[in-house]
């Protein structure tokens, strides 16, 4: 690569042909990586050309004679250019929050700065600051995960229905679109749910439904059974059921003829798709046909 194209496509001065030569080169990706970040900051407004002339006016009072070597002074405004360029990618950079997602049929195990850790579901997200941890263990959830909290300050859970805080211990947290669930496996859990905080201990679990309380029921396992492939239900409308086996299986469910408010107690295989079905489809006396990727569960009376 030529030593001058930095300069000229800096300032939209490469031909046709040397910006595809520039493009090729090995450094081209990161140069553009800054300028993409660089773009994404609101810095103040810095006119290189007004600040050159302020200083050539002030050296003109020194009543020396200055040769202007014009590569040189492109040189340097390049290197001015580029130096803010990094130093505002890294302040920009170090500023963002970590995002960890998973997809349909997927889990992902993460170490927090603390080795606090998570599980995260299927189809969940969560995020956290992983330059200010120290001072702020917070979490916020989207989906399903499974926390081992280790000691120290207050951790929080953080999701649009309510929050979980903790100082050390273990819980499952649930958030899907009108379901939400805390489960405490270990210690002291505190639930704040529409303004109201309940202390949940340890075998107890927190349930709402459409933004209603409808059970804090007891909890009798060590973990929450999807850590061990297995999604399990007390009294849960079928459609959170229905939905909890397409992030499971990635399959699309459809319904025909069923009330999907009709309360399900049971559990599925989120391994085995054909066996999950059955699961479902057997204590809720309906029927379904799997095409592909798609299931459609239906009536037994529906043709």
């Amino acid at each position: 690569m030529q030593e001058n194209y930095l300069a000229k496509w800096l300032n939209n001065e490469l031909s046709e042909a040397e910006l595809a030569e520039f493009k090729n080169s090995d450094e081209y990706a990161s140069y553009q990586q800054i300028v993409d970040a660089a773009n994404a900051l609101k810095s103040p407004d810095f006119n290189a050309d007004a600040a050159l002339e302020a200083l050539k006016n002030k050296r003109s009072l020194s009543d020396k004679k200055v040769i202007q070597l014009n590569p040189f002074k492109r040189f340097l405004k390049v290197a001015a250019v580029v130096a803010i360029l990094l130093t505002g990618t890294y302040f920009y950079v170090s500023s963002l929050d970590e995002q960890i997602s998973t997809q349909y049929a997927e889990n992902k195990e993460i170490v927090l700065p603390d080795n606090s850790e998570i599980v995260l579901n299927a189809d969940s997200k969560i995020t956290y600051n992983k330059k200010n941890w120290d001072s702020n263990r917070n979490v916020t959830l989207e989906g399903e995960a499974f926390f081992k909290v280790a000691k120290g300050k207050r951790f929080t859970v953080a999701t649009d229905a309510g929050e979980v805080a903790v100082l050390g211990t273990q819980f499952n947290v649930e958030n899907r679109i009108g379901f939400f669930e805390v489960t405490c496996f270990e210690g002291l859990v505190s639930v704040s749910f529409d303004g109201k905080e309940t202390k949940l201990p340890a075998g107890n679990s927190f349930v709402a439904l459409n933004g209603e309380i409808v059970s804090e029921e007891k909890e009798n396992s060590t973990a929450p059974s999807w850590i061990n492939a297995e999604s399990s239900f007390k009294s849960i409308p079928l459609k959170y059921v229905l939905d909890e086996f397409q992030r499971q299986h990635n399959i699309i469910v459809e319904t025909k003829n069923i009330d999907t408010n009709l309360l399900y107690t049971g559990s599925f295989s989120n391994t085995d798709a054909n066996l999950a079905l059955r699961s479902i489809s057997t204590p809720s006396r309906i029927k379904f046909k799997l095409e592909g990727n798609k299931v459609l569960f239906y009536a037994e009376n529906s043709q």
